[in-house]
């Protein structure tokens, strides 16, 4: 029962995170031009706060949970006037000739913005409100199995950024700086978009 549970959280962390939206692209971006212990750490932040969003929901808290997507407006528009902020950054950034310097905070900073981006997502937590309660959890305090269901989520999401970030970076490796030029401008335009996205779908609630 317990490797049950598990197993099913992998699957639902790496299905949540697979989808490619700005995070996916941030990642891909990060890992071309900055390395995969770079990429690795911008995934790695979102599969952090998907799994704090796996507990809410699958510890059953009501109250967390309530707040959150009533707050959905506010959040909705920080996470995306900083998706437009980083989609400006990225647009006319110039592509690193060598690896950032991991020792200046490179990872953490990496880390950290992609973790509370994904936590202004008010859409993440209500994903897993509707797959825990379909499981059965989130209703009734089964604290132990969702606790593995949750440890699940985590590796399934850390998964896939560790499989995206590790192929993206292989390729990195063969791109000239005339096309790490191009990626940066259509990854830029890319997030973006979604800030805007992000922005509009606010007023619009």
């Amino acid at each position: 029962m317990v490797v049950s549970f598990f197993f099913k959280g992998i699957i639902i962390g790496f299905s949540i995170a697979a989808p490619v939206g700005p995070i996916g692209v941030l990642c891909i971006r990060r890992s071309v031009t900055d390395g995969r212990q770079i990429g690795l750490a911008t995934g790695l932040g979102a599969a952090t706060a998907d799994a704090i969003y796996g507990c809410v929901a699958g510890f059953g808290l009501t109250a967390i949970s309530n707040f959150l997507v009533a707050q959905r407006f506010w959040l909705g528009l920080l996470g995306g006037l900083f998706l437009c902020y980083l989609g400006i950054c990225t647009f006319f950034a110039r592509p690193a000739e060598d690896p950032a310097d991991l020792r200046k905070g490179g990872l953490l900073s990496s880390y950290l913005s992609t973790f509370l981006l994904t936590l202004t997502n008010p859409m993440t937590i209500l994903s897993f409100v509707a797959i825990f309660a379909g499981l059965g959890l989130g209703t009734s305090p089964d604290y132990f199995n969702a606790s593995v269901l949750v440890a699940g989520v985590f590796v399934g999401s850390a998964l896939w950024w560790v499989a995206l970030s590790s192929g993206v970076a292989v390729f990195g490796r063969r791109l000239r700086t005339n096309w790490m030029y191009g990626l940066n401008r259509l990854s830029g335009t890319v997030i973006f978009a979604f800030g805007v996205y992000s922005v509009l779908t606010s007023f619009s609630r």
